[in-house]
Protein backbone atom coordinates (compact mmCIF):
# COMPACT_ATOMS: atom_id res chain seq x y z
CA UNK A 1 0.00 0.00 0.00
CA UNK A 2 0.94 3.48 -0.72
CA UNK A 3 2.22 6.41 2.30
CA UNK A 4 1.95 10.00 0.94
CA UNK A 5 1.95 8.10 -2.54
CA UNK A 6 4.93 6.12 -1.78
CA UNK A 7 4.99 1.87 -1.80
CA UNK A 8 5.38 0.72 1.75
CA UNK A 9 5.20 -3.27 3.08
CA UNK A 10 5.01 -3.17 6.82
CA UNK A 11 8.26 -4.28 6.98
CA UNK A 12 11.13 -5.08 4.37
CA UNK A 13 14.33 -6.66 4.21
CA UNK A 14 17.13 -3.55 3.78
CA UNK A 15 19.79 -5.48 1.55
CA UNK A 16 22.79 -2.60 1.68
CA UNK A 17 21.97 -2.41 5.40
CA UNK A 18 21.63 -6.32 5.74
CA UNK A 19 19.10 -5.86 7.95
CA UNK A 20 15.62 -5.54 8.69
CA UNK A 21 13.05 -2.41 8.41
CA UNK A 22 10.16 -1.95 10.23
CA UNK A 23 7.11 0.56 11.01
CA UNK A 24 7.13 1.47 13.81
CA UNK A 25 3.82 1.35 14.46
CA UNK A 26 3.62 2.96 17.72
CA UNK A 27 3.10 6.32 16.60
CA UNK A 28 0.70 5.65 13.97
CA UNK A 29 -1.62 7.97 12.92
CA UNK A 30 0.24 11.18 14.19
CA UNK A 31 3.83 10.21 12.79
CA UNK A 32 5.28 7.84 10.23
CA UNK A 33 8.71 6.33 11.47
CA UNK A 34 11.00 3.38 10.19
CA UNK A 35 13.25 1.72 13.14
CA UNK A 36 15.89 -1.12 11.44
CA UNK A 37 15.74 -3.84 13.69
CA UNK A 38 19.57 -4.87 14.73
CA UNK A 39 19.33 -7.90 17.40
CA UNK A 40 17.31 -10.55 18.31
CA UNK A 41 16.30 -8.58 21.31
CA UNK A 42 15.00 -5.95 19.14
CA UNK A 43 12.94 -8.28 17.42
CA UNK A 44 11.60 -9.36 20.48
CA UNK A 45 10.84 -5.45 21.99
CA UNK A 46 9.21 -4.83 18.51
CA UNK A 47 6.60 -7.82 19.13
CA UNK A 48 6.20 -7.34 22.47
CA UNK A 49 6.04 -3.14 22.31
CA UNK A 50 3.72 -4.06 19.36
CA UNK A 51 5.97 -1.57 17.37
CA UNK A 52 5.12 -4.54 15.02
CA UNK A 53 1.10 -6.01 15.55
CA UNK A 54 -1.33 -8.00 13.76
CA UNK A 55 -0.99 -11.90 13.69
CA UNK A 56 0.33 -12.43 10.29
CA UNK A 57 2.94 -9.64 10.79
CA UNK A 58 4.13 -10.50 14.02
CA UNK A 59 4.86 -14.15 12.17
CA UNK A 60 6.69 -12.47 9.57
CA UNK A 61 8.70 -10.57 12.12
CA UNK A 62 9.70 -13.32 13.81
CA UNK A 63 10.76 -15.28 10.54
CA UNK A 64 13.59 -12.57 10.24
CA UNK A 65 14.37 -13.06 13.32
CA UNK A 66 14.80 -16.29 13.10
CA UNK A 67 16.77 -15.80 10.05
CA UNK A 68 19.23 -13.14 12.54
CA UNK A 69 20.01 -16.24 14.91
CA UNK A 70 21.02 -18.38 12.24
CA UNK A 71 23.54 -15.17 11.04
CA UNK A 72 24.96 -15.01 14.60
CA UNK A 73 24.95 -18.19 15.35
CA UNK A 74 24.23 -21.68 13.16
CA UNK A 75 23.92 -23.82 15.96
CA UNK A 76 21.18 -26.45 16.67
CA UNK A 77 21.54 -25.19 20.49
CA UNK A 78 21.30 -21.06 19.01
CA UNK A 79 17.85 -22.48 16.88
CA UNK A 80 16.17 -23.88 20.00
CA UNK A 81 16.81 -20.96 21.87
CA UNK A 82 15.56 -17.87 19.38
CA UNK A 83 12.60 -20.14 18.87
CA UNK A 84 12.05 -20.32 22.57
CA UNK A 85 13.00 -16.57 23.19
CA UNK A 86 10.58 -15.35 20.32
CA UNK A 87 8.02 -17.76 21.17
CA UNK A 88 7.72 -16.02 24.21
CA UNK A 89 6.93 -12.94 23.02
CA UNK A 90 2.92 -12.29 22.47
CA UNK A 91 1.04 -15.68 23.58
CA UNK A 92 -2.31 -15.52 21.38
CA UNK A 93 -1.20 -15.13 17.72
CA UNK A 94 -0.92 -18.20 16.52
CA UNK A 95 1.20 -16.99 13.67
CA UNK A 96 3.98 -16.29 15.89
CA UNK A 97 4.32 -20.09 16.54
CA UNK A 98 3.36 -21.17 12.79
CA UNK A 99 6.27 -19.21 11.87
CA UNK A 100 8.59 -20.36 14.17
CA UNK A 101 7.96 -23.98 13.99
CA UNK A 102 8.19 -23.61 10.13
CA UNK A 103 11.26 -21.92 10.38
CA UNK A 104 13.12 -25.14 12.69
CA UNK A 105 12.18 -27.74 10.98
CA UNK A 106 13.16 -26.32 7.40
CA UNK A 107 16.57 -25.47 8.93
CA UNK A 108 16.98 -28.05 11.13
CA UNK A 109 18.46 -30.37 7.98
CA UNK A 110 20.50 -27.93 6.69
CA UNK A 111 23.78 -27.80 6.89
CA UNK A 112 24.82 -25.25 9.63
CA UNK A 113 26.80 -23.60 6.98
CA UNK A 114 24.38 -23.27 4.78
CA UNK A 115 21.41 -22.49 7.55
CA UNK A 116 22.08 -18.19 7.49
CA UNK A 117 21.17 -17.92 3.97
CA UNK A 118 18.42 -20.58 3.87
CA UNK A 119 16.97 -18.81 6.96
CA UNK A 120 16.65 -15.26 5.20
CA UNK A 121 15.42 -17.09 2.38
CA UNK A 122 12.48 -18.67 4.20
CA UNK A 123 11.63 -15.78 6.08
CA UNK A 124 11.73 -13.45 2.69
CA UNK A 125 9.06 -16.45 1.37
CA UNK A 126 6.90 -16.10 4.84
CA UNK A 127 6.74 -12.51 3.93
CA UNK A 128 5.23 -13.06 0.57
CA UNK A 129 3.52 -15.65 0.63
CA UNK A 130 1.43 -13.46 3.31
CA UNK A 131 0.64 -10.86 0.87
CA UNK A 132 -0.43 -13.21 -1.67
CA UNK A 133 -2.71 -14.95 0.67
CA UNK A 134 -4.10 -11.07 1.98
CA UNK A 135 -4.50 -10.53 -1.88
CA UNK A 136 -7.10 -13.57 -2.28
CA UNK A 137 -9.04 -12.61 0.17
CA UNK A 138 -9.73 -9.40 -0.58
CA UNK A 139 -10.58 -11.21 -3.95
CA UNK A 140 -12.88 -13.49 -2.54
CA UNK A 141 -14.32 -11.10 0.27
CA UNK A 142 -15.15 -8.67 -3.09
CA UNK A 143 -17.76 -10.99 -4.14
CA UNK A 144 -19.55 -10.80 -1.15
CA UNK A 145 -19.36 -6.73 -0.82
CA UNK A 146 -20.49 -6.82 -4.52
CA UNK A 147 -23.92 -9.19 -3.81
CA UNK A 148 -24.65 -6.46 -1.12
CA UNK A 149 -23.92 -3.47 -4.00
CA UNK A 150 -26.03 -5.06 -6.21
CA UNK A 151 -29.05 -5.88 -4.14
CA UNK A 152 -28.99 -1.96 -3.01
CA UNK A 153 -30.31 1.47 -4.69
CA UNK A 154 -27.59 3.04 -7.01
CA UNK A 155 -24.86 4.70 -5.58
CA UNK A 156 -25.89 3.77 -2.23
CA UNK A 157 -22.92 2.51 -0.60
CA UNK A 158 -22.19 -0.54 1.18
CA UNK A 159 -21.42 -0.03 4.92
CA UNK A 160 -19.08 -2.10 6.37
CA UNK A 161 -18.08 -2.09 9.85
CA UNK A 162 -14.77 -3.22 11.04
CA UNK A 163 -13.08 -3.72 14.20
CA UNK A 164 -9.76 -3.30 15.46
CA UNK A 165 -6.66 -3.18 12.71
CA UNK A 166 -6.91 -5.79 10.60
CA UNK A 167 -5.45 -3.52 7.47
CA UNK A 168 -2.21 -3.88 5.68
CA UNK A 169 -0.29 -2.46 9.09
CA UNK A 170 -1.52 -5.50 10.56
CA UNK A 171 -0.12 -7.97 7.92
CA UNK A 172 2.90 -7.21 5.22
CA UNK A 173 0.34 -5.85 3.25
CA UNK A 174 -3.30 -5.70 1.58
CA UNK A 175 -4.42 -6.23 5.12
CA UNK A 176 -7.36 -9.25 5.60
CA UNK A 177 -10.21 -7.18 7.23
CA UNK A 178 -9.49 -4.43 4.79
CA UNK A 179 -8.34 -6.06 1.73
CA UNK A 180 -11.69 -6.94 0.42
CA UNK A 181 -12.48 -3.34 1.30
CA UNK A 182 -9.57 -1.87 -1.04
CA UNK A 183 -10.40 -4.22 -3.78
CA UNK A 184 -14.38 -2.99 -3.62
CA UNK A 185 -12.96 0.66 -3.93
CA UNK A 186 -10.75 -0.24 -6.41
CA UNK A 187 -13.25 -1.61 -8.53
CA UNK A 188 -15.45 1.45 -7.98
CA UNK A 189 -18.13 0.22 -6.00
CA UNK A 190 -19.02 3.13 -3.42
CA UNK A 191 -18.31 2.16 0.54
CA UNK A 192 -18.57 3.79 3.41
CA UNK A 193 -16.51 1.97 6.54
CA UNK A 194 -16.99 2.19 10.16
CA UNK A 195 -14.36 1.75 12.20
CA UNK A 196 -14.26 1.39 15.77
CA UNK A 197 -11.43 3.16 17.87
CA UNK A 198 -10.65 0.45 19.29
CA UNK A 199 -9.58 0.85 22.90
CA UNK A 200 -6.87 0.22 24.70
CA UNK A 201 -4.39 1.05 22.28
CA UNK A 202 -7.44 3.33 20.02
CA UNK A 203 -5.99 1.09 16.81
CA UNK A 204 -8.72 1.90 14.52
CA UNK A 205 -7.32 5.02 14.35
CA UNK A 206 -4.36 2.81 12.40
CA UNK A 207 -7.36 1.57 9.83
CA UNK A 208 -8.63 5.21 9.51
CA UNK A 209 -4.92 5.99 8.64
CA UNK A 210 -5.34 3.37 6.21
CA UNK A 211 -8.67 3.99 4.64
CA UNK A 212 -8.06 7.64 4.38
CA UNK A 213 -4.96 7.50 2.24
CA UNK A 214 -6.89 4.84 0.22
CA UNK A 215 -9.35 7.31 -0.43
CA UNK A 216 -12.25 5.15 1.42
CA UNK A 217 -15.27 6.57 2.88
CA UNK A 218 -15.08 6.19 6.33
CA UNK A 219 -16.52 7.30 9.90
CA UNK A 220 -14.58 6.31 13.55
CA UNK A 221 -16.87 5.70 15.90
CA UNK A 222 -16.96 4.37 19.71
CA UNK A 223 -16.14 1.39 19.94
CA UNK A 224 -19.94 0.58 22.15
CA UNK A 225 -21.67 2.60 18.86
CA UNK A 226 -21.65 -0.65 16.68
CA UNK A 227 -24.79 -2.22 17.80
CA UNK A 228 -26.38 1.26 18.10
CA UNK A 229 -25.79 1.60 14.40
CA UNK A 230 -26.66 -2.35 13.08
CA UNK A 231 -30.25 -1.66 15.49
CA UNK A 232 -30.70 1.44 12.84
CA UNK A 233 -29.84 -0.58 9.82
CA UNK A 234 -27.09 1.49 9.01
CA UNK A 235 -24.55 -1.81 9.08
CA UNK A 236 -24.74 -3.97 5.92
CA UNK A 237 -21.95 -6.27 6.71
CA UNK A 238 -19.43 -6.96 9.46
CA UNK A 239 -15.66 -8.19 8.49
CA UNK A 240 -13.26 -8.25 11.20
CA UNK A 241 -9.73 -10.22 11.46
CA UNK A 242 -8.64 -12.68 13.37
CA UNK A 243 -5.28 -13.82 15.48
CA UNK A 244 -6.31 -17.63 16.53
CA UNK A 245 -9.19 -19.92 14.51
CA UNK A 246 -9.77 -22.99 16.17
CA UNK A 247 -10.50 -26.21 14.02
CA UNK A 248 -14.43 -26.19 14.33
CA UNK A 249 -14.78 -22.12 13.32
CA UNK A 250 -14.19 -20.10 17.13
CA UNK A 251 -12.80 -16.83 16.19
CA UNK A 252 -10.17 -15.67 18.90
CA UNK A 253 -9.64 -11.48 18.02
CA UNK A 254 -8.85 -8.30 19.31
CA UNK A 255 -11.47 -7.12 22.43
CA UNK A 256 -14.50 -6.63 21.98
CA UNK A 257 -15.31 -8.58 18.71
CA UNK A 258 -17.96 -11.16 20.43
CA UNK A 259 -19.83 -8.20 21.34
CA UNK A 260 -19.89 -7.26 17.77
CA UNK A 261 -20.94 -10.84 16.72
CA UNK A 262 -23.49 -10.52 19.33
CA UNK A 263 -25.04 -7.84 17.92
CA UNK A 264 -24.75 -8.68 14.21
CA UNK A 265 -26.58 -11.80 15.19
CA UNK A 266 -29.70 -9.52 16.98
CA UNK A 267 -29.55 -7.62 14.02
CA UNK A 268 -29.38 -10.32 11.20
CA UNK A 269 -26.26 -8.42 10.08
CA UNK A 270 -23.85 -10.77 8.16
CA UNK A 271 -20.60 -11.13 10.33
CA UNK A 272 -17.49 -12.47 8.29
CA UNK A 273 -13.88 -13.19 9.33
CA UNK A 274 -11.01 -12.68 6.97
CA UNK A 275 -8.78 -15.63 8.01
CA UNK A 276 -5.43 -16.69 6.38
CA UNK A 277 -4.95 -20.12 6.77
CA UNK A 278 -1.44 -19.91 8.90
CA UNK A 279 -4.00 -18.44 11.56
CA UNK A 280 -5.69 -21.57 11.46
CA UNK A 281 -4.97 -23.74 14.59
CA UNK A 282 -5.94 -27.29 14.06
CA UNK A 283 -4.66 -28.43 17.23
CA UNK A 284 -7.87 -26.50 19.02
CA UNK A 285 -11.23 -26.90 19.07
CA UNK A 286 -13.39 -25.14 21.40
CA UNK A 287 -11.45 -21.77 21.40
CA UNK A 288 -13.23 -20.38 24.92
CA UNK A 289 -11.70 -23.02 26.62
CA UNK A 290 -8.47 -23.74 24.75
CA UNK A 291 -7.21 -20.01 24.24
CA UNK A 292 -5.11 -18.24 26.09
CA UNK A 293 -5.86 -14.93 26.54
CA UNK A 294 -2.79 -12.76 26.66
CA UNK A 295 -3.24 -10.02 29.83
CA UNK A 296 -1.32 -7.11 28.43
CA UNK A 297 0.05 -3.93 30.77
CA UNK A 298 -2.86 -2.39 32.95
CA UNK A 299 -1.47 0.66 31.82
CA UNK A 300 -3.04 0.45 28.56
CA UNK A 301 -6.11 0.75 29.75
CA UNK A 302 -5.91 3.26 32.66
CA UNK A 303 -3.68 5.58 29.93
CA UNK A 304 -4.15 6.73 26.33
CA UNK A 305 -1.74 8.65 24.59
CA UNK A 306 -2.42 10.86 21.68
CA UNK A 307 -0.96 14.76 20.69
CA UNK A 308 -1.20 17.29 23.39
CA UNK A 309 -2.29 20.69 22.18
CA UNK A 310 1.37 21.53 22.16
CA UNK A 311 1.55 19.14 19.53
CA UNK A 312 4.07 16.56 21.43
CA UNK A 313 3.17 13.07 22.04
CA UNK A 314 1.79 12.74 25.48
CA UNK A 315 0.32 10.33 27.94
CA UNK A 316 -2.38 10.86 29.74
CA UNK A 317 -3.99 9.24 32.79
CA UNK A 318 -8.02 8.48 32.46
CA UNK A 319 -8.67 6.57 35.60
CA UNK A 320 -8.52 7.77 38.99
CA UNK A 321 -5.25 7.20 40.82
CA UNK A 322 -4.73 3.86 42.59
CA UNK A 323 -7.63 2.19 40.56
CA UNK A 324 -6.11 -0.97 39.06
CA UNK A 325 -6.86 -1.71 35.57
CA UNK A 326 -7.39 -5.03 33.55
CA UNK A 327 -6.22 -5.53 30.10
CA UNK A 328 -7.49 -9.00 28.26
CA UNK A 329 -6.43 -7.94 24.67
CA UNK A 330 -8.51 -10.89 23.18
CA UNK A 331 -12.03 -12.78 23.56
CA UNK A 332 -13.60 -15.42 21.70
CA UNK A 333 -16.70 -15.51 19.24
CA UNK A 334 -17.98 -18.74 19.16
CA UNK A 335 -18.36 -20.16 15.11
CA UNK A 336 -22.36 -20.26 15.86
CA UNK A 337 -21.99 -16.58 15.53
CA UNK A 338 -20.10 -16.17 12.65
CA UNK A 339 -21.35 -15.93 8.72
CA UNK A 340 -18.43 -17.30 6.99
CA UNK A 341 -14.67 -17.40 6.87
CA UNK A 342 -13.02 -15.98 4.18
CA UNK A 343 -10.44 -17.12 3.40
CA UNK A 344 -6.99 -17.60 0.62
CA UNK A 345 -9.12 -20.91 -1.21
CA UNK A 346 -12.92 -19.30 -0.64
CA UNK A 347 -15.69 -18.69 1.79
CA UNK A 348 -16.85 -21.75 4.04
CA UNK A 349 -18.87 -22.00 6.85
CA UNK A 350 -17.33 -21.65 10.56
CA UNK A 351 -17.47 -25.38 10.97
CA UNK A 352 -15.75 -28.22 11.38
CA UNK A 353 -17.02 -29.42 7.67
CA UNK A 354 -16.67 -26.54 6.51
CA UNK A 355 -12.56 -25.89 7.28
CA UNK A 356 -11.56 -29.16 6.19
CA UNK A 357 -13.65 -28.63 2.98
CA UNK A 358 -11.47 -25.70 2.33
CA UNK A 359 -8.60 -27.01 3.49
CA UNK A 360 -7.74 -31.06 3.50
CA UNK A 361 -4.31 -30.90 3.27
CA UNK A 362 -3.61 -29.16 6.74
CA UNK A 363 -6.72 -30.51 8.29
CA UNK A 364 -6.13 -34.31 7.54
CA UNK A 365 -2.64 -33.74 8.60
CA UNK A 366 -3.25 -32.48 11.41
CA UNK A 367 -5.63 -35.25 12.10
CA UNK A 368 -2.95 -37.68 11.75
CA UNK A 369 -0.95 -36.12 13.67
Amino acid sequence: MKVNGTPYRSLWWDADKGALQIIDQRWLPHEFRIQQVDTLEDYATAIVEMRVRGAPLIGATAAYGMALAMAQDASDANLDRAWDFLHETRPTAINLKWALDRCRAALRPVAESDRAATALTLAHEIADEDVEINRRIGQHGLEIIRKIAAAKPAGEPVRILTHCNAGWLATVDFGTATSPMYQAHDAGIPLHVWVDETRPRNQGALTSWELGSHGISHTYIVDNAGGHLMQHGQVDLVIVGTDRTTRRGDVCNKIGTYLKALAAKDNGVPFYVALPSPTIDWTVTDGVAEIPIEERNATETTHIQGIGPDGKFASVRVSPEGTPGGNPAFDVTPNRLVTGLITERGVCEATPEGLAALFPDMAGATAAE
